[in-house]
């Protein structure tokens, strides 16, 4: 059985890799999870569908955002990444199923500020969850990722250690190394053996995104262009990731070279991102 993922917007990409970081959830978040990323590199962020840049609304000093519009699922898309990166699995991801309601205000000296309620699903057990959520954009010289905080109780109750441990034991011990490209393929479809490394791709690519969104950003992960795994000394795996993000506003796809370990009780760690030179520009 394949699995079918549908490119929104993808025309002729290759492949690309994601890489997932998990730090230490903020006091009001989530619980805590051993992903992580080097120092260096900041936290990023995956996808879904948008209304048309027609839907563009202004953003006021303190206002109700229309939950459709581009400003209020730039901010939820945020929480979204921020999820994945903390708490999803290569048997655990999350997607943003519906806006509810968005407020933005102007927050002195810090930024702007918008508080959510988004309802959030669980793409392989169907799990959804309704989550209150603050996204607090920096701005001037406190610019820099934007900050998260949410609380989604259920959907971090999810347990995946069993097919996590599964897949690592399958993959530690084998005598060749893995290789793979195009994931999704020309035609959507990713082969069920690969869908584990699809969904490390999605999570590594959210702490990209992540740390890239700002106020007038919207990205996904269009696909994974290739994953290498590497030999290791040590009880993690190791993988090279080439992704290739695609932002709905300018529609632009960027690709990103990630270096990631995995382990089940130390989850993604992210120790090298790379942007690489811009891909064409979709129409």
């Amino acid at each position: 059985m394949r699995i079918l993922i549908v490119l929104a917007v993808l025309t002729a990409a290759s492949g690309s890799t994601i890489v997932t970081n998990r730090p230490e959830v903020d006091s009001a978040g989530a619980s805590v999870h051993p992903n992580s990323v080097p120092e260096t590199v900041k936290e990023s962020v995956l996808y879904e569908q948008y209304p048309s840049q027609e839907a563009v609304e202004d953003v006021m000093t303190n206002e109700e955002l229309n939950p459709i519009h581009y400003p209020a699922q730039r901010a939820a898309k945020v929480v979204l990444h921020y999820l994945n990166s903390r708490c999803g699995s290569p048997y655990k991801l999350f997607e943003l199923q519906t806006v509810y309601r968005v407020n933005a205000e102007d927050v002195a000296d810090s930024g702007r500020k918008y508080r959510m309620e988004i309802s959030v699903k669980e793409m392989f057990g169907n799990t959804v969850e309704k989550c209150s959520a603050e996204v607090l954009f920096p701005r001037g010289e406190q610019q820099g990722s934007p900050k998260v905080q949410t609380s989604c109780e259920e959907l971090l109750k999810i347990n995946t250690k069993s097919q996590e441990e599964a897949l690592y034991q399958q993959y530690k011990t084998r005598h060749s190394l893995l290789s793979a490209q195009n994931l999704p393929d020309s035609y959507g479809h990713i082969e069920p053996d690969m869908t584990p490394f699809w969904c490390l791709g999605a999570l590594a690519s959210s702490f990209v995104m992540l740390a890239e969104s700002t106020e007038e950003t919207l990205y996904n992960m269009a696909q994974v262009t290739n994953i290498t795994q590497l030999a290791t000394e040590d009880d993690r795996l190791k993988f090279d990731y080439h992704i290739l993000l695609h932002d709905v506003v300018s529609q632009e796809i960027i690709p990103w070279n990630l270096l990631i370990t995995w382990s089940p009780p130390e989850g993604v760690k992210v120790l090298q991102m790379k942007q690489l030179p811009p891909h064409q520009k979709l129409l």
